[in-house]
């Protein structure tokens, strides 16, 4: 069997080796001719798979080491009996650390209290789902809008308006969909944005054009009191240099970016392409997966919680460092700014999840103990 990957795939051969040849390219240069000789495509979110990529191929399953699948035309795959898997939730947790971690830099840059901010979270799927877990243990008000699963399970959820109207942050994370009912595309438009409460944080580490990033920079040249943070880009991989100066926080897609996500990415797919084989997984990804750096850290109790917050996020997690190394990418050539982006994308450093640190606490503090726990980080009581 012939297989074509995106290079960025981690664990390739680990799981892949074994059903054939690997061929791996940069996911953006993978085109027909690549696959001429092709039964199995292994990509991530920058390759457009579609009928002008496949008609003509052999290429009979498709695997994207991602969550998303607004890169693959679905109704082909189906017209064309072609296979496909995603990676559901594969990177849900690091997405959530990136957002803890922006939420912090901006709490200390605006000097602002998250306990007391009101936080909306547009799209409850994977991700958003488990940052609302996170934020409702923390204590923290929530408000979540996801018009699909309103109508499919009732619930509490509240409109978008709602959302703009009464929520100080707001953290966008819908799938990209251009048609019907619920389409994304330009979620949050011009009028939406004119409309958000003086101060309000807003941040998206979804897809770029979930929102109208025309309108948000022009709204924001305007002199808006907006507070941006933005990790993905409409016409990525060119970043918006006028847009980007003026977002605290800018970085280059990798919110989900943590090692441990890419891991498992890759293994899900594994996993579903031994299932369209009909044979049993004979790989683990336990046995694969690197040891921690920072396996555990000790924390006193009676500590101060809000010391305790920053330093359990940001000994994992920092985005101060992905903004730097963004920033210094944009350069006024826009192919050599298109190149710098990928190549932060692609030489990507190690970055763990908050999900496996341990912490020691020593001594007895129930509320310390509940905010660890909150933030996923397993507590070790010493006492």
């Amino acid at each position: 069997m012939r297989i074509v990957a995106d290079e960025n795939i981690p664990l390739l051969d680990e799981f892949f080796a074994g059903f054939g040849e690997i061929r791996r390219l940069p996911g953006r240069a993978i085109d027909r001719a690549a696959l001429a000789d092709a039964e199995l495509l292994l990509v991530r979110s920058v390759t457009p798979v579609d009928r002008t990529l496949l008609q003509g191929s052999p290429v009979r399953f498709v695997g994207t080491c991602t969550i998303g699948t607004d890169h693959l035309d679905l109704d082909y795959f189906s017209a064309a009996g072609i296979a496909w898997s995603s990676a559901p939730g594969c990177n849900a947790r690091g997405v959530v650390d990136y957002v803890l971690g922006s939420l912090l830099v901006l709490g200390e840059r605006l000097g602002a209290d998250l306990t007391q901010r009101t936080y909306g979270v547009v799209g409850a799927g994977q991700v958003g789902e488990r940052l609302i877990k996170v934020l409702r243990a923390l204590g923290w008000r929530v408000l979540v809008c996801d018009p699909p699963r309103q109508l499919a399970e009732g619930g509490d959820y509240v409109s978008l308006q709602q959302i703009v109207e009464q929520c100080d942050v707001i953290s966008l994370h819908t799938p990209l969909t251009g048609d019907g009912e619920f389409a994304t595309r330009h979620l949050l438009d011009a009028e939406l944005l004119e409309q958000l409460r003086p101060g309000t944080w807003l941040l998206n580490a979804s897809r770029g054009a979930v929102l109208d990033t025309g309108a948000l920079r022009a709204h924001l040249q305007r002199g808006a009191d907006l507070h941006v943070v933005l990790d993905v880009w409409e016409g990525e991989p060119l970043v918006d240099l006028e847009l980007a100066a003026l977002c605290h926080i800018a970085t280059p897609h990798i919110a989900g970016y943590s090692l441990d996500g890419k891991l498992r990415g890759t293994a899900q797919i594994y996993q579903a392409f031994c299932r369209h084989q009909g044979i049993e997984p004979a790989i683990s990804l336990d046995a694969l997966t690197p040891a921690r750096w920072l396996q555990r850290l000790s924390i006193a109790a009676g500590s101060d919680p809000a010391w305790a917050l920053a330093t359990v996020c940001n000994v994992v997690y920092d985005p101060r460092r992905d903004d730097a190394d963004l920033r210094r990418s944009l350069v006024t050539d826009e192919q050599a700014r298109k190149t710098g982006f990928d190549l932060l994308r692609k030489r990507y450093p190690m970055r763990r999840e908050i999900e496996g640190l341990e912490v020691e606490l020593l001594g007895i503090d129930e509320s310390l103990e509940a905010l660890i726990s909150a933030l996923g980080a397993r507590v070790i009581n010493v006492r």
